[in-house]
């Protein structure tokens, strides 16, 4: 081993030529090492004008490490560091698209046509107004068609999720329209006040209040009141 470390300062005669390693006089015979980027430094030996350091400390100060094969001495040196990976801009970053406007105006649409289906039922039940089959049916059709309107508008996954919700309303209404219906034709008494405590009305009120909600703030929620 003494044999190979002083064999390391000859070796050395050759790296300190090369770029990145910087020499600074100390004395006659005693130099420093400074390899810029590294803190520490070493200390050069001038033998016959030529300049020689330890292996060890130069493979200490650019945190290197050696190998010793017989005669051979092997420097690693560090890898160069990884890059941090880059931080997306706020530009580049997918921005959460939320409600599309053209499902807004569809839904917009779908729930002014319950709005009018549902007022319908409560002038007939509040003021005991005739009324046909038919003539309740095209309130039926027309939220319908508002719904397969606002099911091509879909484009986003809060689109997908707020039609969902969109279609259970369809469907409580149509549920409570048609019981409205079946105690017009059994000639069944409802007071005007019956659609107060019925469930069914109860939960088309309550799904049209968290609609309109998620259509003012561009957000989809689901708290249950469309289930």
């Amino acid at each position: 081993m003494r044999n190979n470390l002083f064999g390391s300062w000859l070796v050395l005669a050759a790296i300190l030529a090369a770029p990145g390693f910087a020499l600074a006089q100390t004395g006659q015979q005693n130099s420093t090492l400074t390899v810029i980027g590294q803190p520490g430094q070493a200390t050069v030996v001038q033998v016959n004008g030529r300049s020689y350091v330890d292996l060890e400390s130069l493979a200490r100060l650019v945190s290197g490490s050696l190998g010793f094969s017989g005669r051979q001495i092997t420097l690693t040196l560090p890898g160069p560091a990884a890059p941090a990976p880059a931080t997306p801009s706020p530009a580049s970053q997918p921005a959460n698209p939320g409600f599309s406007k053209g499902f807004v105006a569809a839904g917009i649409e779908e729930m002014s046509a319950i709005r009018e289906w549902r007022g319908v039922i409560v002038n007939v039940i509040q003021n005991s107004y005739p009324f046909s089959e038919s003539s309740w049916a095209v309130y039926s059709a027309e939220a319908a068609k508002s719904l397969k309107l606002a099911s091509l508008a879909v484009s986003t996954d809060s689109d997908r999720s707020a039609f969902q919700l969109l279609s259970n309303e369809f469907n409580n209404m149509q549920m409570l329209s048609n019981k409205v219906l079946e105690k017009r034709n059994a000639m069944e008494y409802m007071a005007p006040d019956y659609l107060n405590d019925n469930p069914l009305n109860q939960k088309v009120l309550g799904c049209a209040h968290a609609l309109a909600s998620m259509a003012a703030s561009g957000q989809f929620v689901d708290d249950g009141s469309c289930d």
